[in-house]
């Protein structure tokens, strides 16, 4: 409650530092190439979709096979030595709520044994109160479940946005707030309804993100797929 206090009323310092970032903020495109692929390995396939925002469209680096959903699948071949089929399915400025009612109907039906829901950061930065978050994210996590029943599931929490090179300290300490509410709201959901929340990764180098200090680079995806790959069954 009180972070939630603080944060709303830090709310026209937030507009302000906001206006302020988006102003030297770059708009990139999506990485170029297919948005599924394949890693050799041995045993029973795993099949992945990894679903979300635009970390999980790959915005900011040159190719799809850099981005999150490549990266995490090389990090479960390295753990278990099993075949990895994967699949990015990302979306740019995607919130919860957007993902629920616009993208998971209309994502095939495929046999996917494992998925990775990537989103939150737009609920943040769109200062989604904690109960839209629950609708939508709970209502995600529902609509994943009623239509890949066999699915496991789970949730890469929000990284903290002081840890991005373009926020500022002052716009960090609100976002953060925010974030900090919205990943309790979730890691609760993902408990009631079945899946598994990921704690965020900490302390990343500023080489992790691409040209517009927010978005991973190349580096960044690489070291995002082997730290949610430790919590994958």
């Amino acid at each position: 409650m009180i972070a939630s206090f603080v944060s709303w009323a830090s709310f026209p310092l937030y507009a302000v530092e906001g206006l302020r970032t988006r102003v030297r903020s770059l708009r990139l495109p999506p990485g170029e190439g297919p948005t599924s692929g394949y890693v050799e390995g041995e045993g029973e396939t795993v099949h992945l979709l990894v679903l979300g925002d635009s970390s999980a469209a790959a915005i900011g680096i040159g190719r799809q096979a850099d981005g999150l959903a490549p990266a995490l699948a090389c990090g479960l071949n390295e753990k278990t030595g099993r075949s990895v089929r994967w699949r990015g399915a990302g979306f740019n400025s995607a919130t919860s709520d957007q993902l629920r009612d616009h993208v998971v109907h209309n994502l095939e039906p495929a046999p996917y044994t494992h998925i990775l829901v990537c989103v939150g950061f737009n609920d943040v930065k769109n200062f989604h109160s904690g109960r839209r978050f629950k609708n939508g994210f709970g209502g995600l996590l529902y609509a994943l479940k009623a239509r890949f029943p066999d699915s496991r599931l789970y949730w890469s929490q929000v990284l903290d946005p002081n840890e991005m090179p373009l926020i500022s300290p002052s716009l960090g300490a609100v976002l953060k707030l925010r974030a900090d509410i919205l990943n309790r709201v979730g890691s609760r959901l993902c408990v009631e309804r079945g899946a598994i929340a990921i704690p965020a990764m900490k302390a990343l180098p500023a080489d992790a993100f691409c040209g517009d200090g927010v978005h991973p680079s190349e580096k960044g995806f690489e070291a995002w797929g082997r730290h949610l790959a430790q919590f994958i069954e």
